[in-house]
């Protein structure tokens, strides 16, 4: 019998032009810890965004970089703490100037590796936490000789505190996982509302070129169409708590309709989670019991989520 599983380790990602001077390392297909990253590397100093979940995909990002910018990056930039992110600041570090928000800094030390933990099944590799040495509030614009980065505070969204690199003469918008592209969004644990507000602030930028946090890179479609799935959570939360549903029951019986080809859509729950709990008046971002409502997910699924990472 011929098995169709998928395979167990996705393809390597690839860094490629979206303009002058300014990369993105896309990793097929945008699953669990199959993250995005970003190169702006135009005129001379360099901001790499983001780095990989496991030594081994790092390591293929660093040697990308390298081949644009011999020395490696000026700076590393966090979008937010979640370690298929940020487990690779240590092949950059000391060379390059890890930044983050000041809130990113003090979650990335408290998750630590525990992402580590629910698929202990991979190879991780070495992946020392490096925590940012360089934070902000609002905020911050990395200057080169001939593109600037500005990096804006703009969570609650997917997590407390994510941050969006802007590229202005390029019209170019590294997302963080604040957009996602033919994955499904996940805000458990930082807000509906803060999303919505945040996507919106990200569309009057007027991006050319949106590189979301997972999945193929796009344009500002891919901000409506997050938002668009966003919405019908919400949609599902008044009215799943109307009729007295748990968020998993509610996650069961949803018709997502063209939200359900989506990849990973047992993340479906934890966001009703955080739906429910802000119609119910928890501030935006505010913690939220993570393992249950994973536990929840992996129960939609019918097993653990695949990551192929």
């Amino acid at each position: 019998m011929t098995s169709t599983a998928v395979p167990r380790t996705a393809p390597p990602g690839s860094l490629v032009p979206v303009a002058d001077g300014v990369y993105a390392f896309v990793q097929p297909e945008g699953g669990w810890c199959l993250n995005n990253a970003g190169l702006i590397a135009g005129g001379g100093g360099s901001v790499l965004v983001d780095t990989a979940a496991t030594e081994s995909r790092t390591r293929r990002l660093r040697e990308a970089v390298q081949r644009i910018v011999p020395g490696g990056p000026d700076y590393v930039v966090n979008t937010h703490f979640h370690g298929d992110h940020t487990f690779g600041n240590g092949q950059f570090a000391p060379g390059a100037v890890i930044v983050a928000h000041e809130g990113t800094r003090d979650d990335t030390r408290e998750a630590g590796l525990g992402l580590r933990g629910l698929w202990p099944d991979v190879d991780w590799g070495e992946t020392p936490l490096t925590l940012p040495s360089l934070t902000f509030r609002d905020e911050l614009t990395l200057h080169g000789p001939g593109l600037r980065t500005e990096l804006l505070h703009v969570g609650p969204a997917h997590t407390a505190d994510d941050v969006a690199a802007w590229v202005p003469e390029r019209a170019v918008l590294f997302t963080g996982d604040v957009v996602w592209s033919g994955v499904t969004p996940y805000i458990l644990m930082g807000s509906v509302t803060g999303s919505l507000r945040a996507l919106e602030r990200m569309r009057a930028l007027r991006p050319a070129v949106v590189v979301p946090g997972h999945g193929a890179v796009g344009g500002p479609e891919l901000i409506d169409e997050t938002e668009a799935y966003l919405r019908r959570i919400q949609q599902l939360a008044q009215n799943g708590l109307r009729r007295g549903l748990s968020p998993l029951q509610a996650a069961r019986e949803a018709d997502l309709g063209g939200f359900a080809g989506l990849l990973d859509s047992e993340r479906l729950v934890g966001n009703l989670h955080r739906a429910y709990a802000e119609l119910e008046g928890l501030a935006p971002g505010a913690r939220i019991d993570v393992a249950a409502s994973f536990a929840e997910m992996v129960a939609l699924h019918g097993g653990l989520p695949a990551c192929h990472a």
